[in-house]
């Protein structure tokens, strides 16, 4: 039987030594208050890396404006964020040669917060609650990674959803502010921003996710001479 193609793309680098990421550098050095995070948002990138090296995905969940960034840092993911990712190698042996020029690699993430028809039946059928869950019970298998997002840590809807990841095998990491709430007891690891109003923690998010997809972009996708 043919090999098939990886999903992810090309295999990442410094696969068995220390990841240097200047990337995480430049962040700090333009957001010093993200210093504290240093160290979390280093392990979430290994975590991640880890992750799609092992043919995994990442699930994201928020509500109202983290809903909004869990769509935002899946668009990040699936297609090329600050380099094009032309796709070649095994993974387009099949693709027709008119077709290959404009797809791009992609690290596959869903972001749970774009069902629309199952979360209204679930919401009127179950209970708003665990329309997160019900997703990640259907989607998650053992391996993958469920991301939380929420500003003050505690969302009823995405610790049930965390909680949920645990009982299938998923690991979990929760994007947060200061206070860290309730998520800091449900996730593998939490990024708790230096912020405590809602605004503001938003704010500091944004900057989080985008480092981190830099950062595997140039892990999966590193650009070539």
């Amino acid at each position: 039987m043919a090999e098939q193609p990886d999903p992810a793309g090309p295999t990442p680098r410094n696969t068995n030594e220390a990841i240097v990421n200047p990337q995480l550098s430049d962040l700090i050095e333009r957001y010093p208050a993200l210093a504290p995070c240093t160290d979390d948002i280093d392990a979430v990138f290994r975590m991640m890396c880890d992750c799609y090296r092992n043919g995994g995905k990442v699930l994201i969940c928020g509500n109202g404006g983290s809903a909004a960034d869990a769509e935002h840092w899946a668009g990040e993911l699936l297609k090329g964020f600050l380099t094009r990712r032309p796709v070649t190698g095994p993974a387009c042996a099949n693709l027709p040669p008119d077709l290959a020029p404009y797809l791009q690699g992609s690290l596959p993430t869903i972001p749970l917060t774009g069902f629309l028809s199952l979360g209204t039946a679930f919401a009127n059928d179950v209970s708003s609650l665990y329309i997160f869950s019900q997703l990640v019970w259907g989607l998650g298998r053992p391996g993958d990674i469920l991301i939380g997002i929420s500003t003050s840590g505690n969302s009823r809807n995405i610790l049930h959803a965390l909680e949920t990841a645990r009982c299938r095998g998923l690991r979990r990491i929760g994007l947060t502010g200061v206070s860290g709430g309730e998520m800091t007891g449900q996730t593998d690891i939490c990024i708790q921003v230096p912020a405590s109003r809602v605004h503001e923690i938003q704010e500091l998010h944004l900057p989080v996710y985008h480092c981190l997809s830099n950062m595997l972009e140039q892990e999966f996708f590193p650009e070539t001479e």
